[in-house]
């Protein structure tokens, strides 16, 4: 657990990269790898599994699922630079840590949302280019 300015990091609740062409993707993380990914929810290319060490949620991303996410479109806005990759750190209040994140000036794609599916999330884009998220996920606790 780590802590700092009021913001308190309980664990990496996910990672995974962000998908644009599934087919290539699937190849080597479900077929050349044989990670027990499994797809699920509305987007039949969104493959995850809880079932792999060192992290509680592996999944690959579609890039116009992480849109809808992020932006309520399928569409990745041109302005804005395409993440690789996904991660997201469980963390104890995700309001607080969001408004410490924009006291240092860091710009949010999504604040302090709750999710369909329950989770509680933050969103923003890592200076690496990664797409990060500040969450509560009751179910990983």
């Amino acid at each position: 657990m780590v802590t700092h300015d009021g913001v308190k990091v309980l664990f990496v609740a996910g990672f995974g990269p962000i998908v644009e062409n599934a087919a290539p993707t699937r190849a080597l993380y479900a077929d050349a790898l044989a990670l027990p990914l499994t797809s699920g929810g509305d987007d039949p290319d969104y493959l995850h599994t809880e079932k792999l060490d060192g992290v509680r949620h592996f999944a690959l991303w579609p890039l116009a699922s992480a849109a809808r996410s992020c932006f309520g479109t399928d569409v990745w806005p041109a302005e804005i630079p395409k993440p690789a990759a996904w991660i997201e750190f469980d963390v104890e209040d995700v309001p607080r840590a969001s408004e410490v994140l924009k006291q240092r000036g860091y710009t949010l794609l999504v604040d302090s949302r709750t999710e369909p599916w329950g989770q509680t999330v933050t969103r923003l884009l890592s200076p690496e280019g990664l797409l990060v998220g500040l969450t509560l996920t009751p179910w990983m606790r």
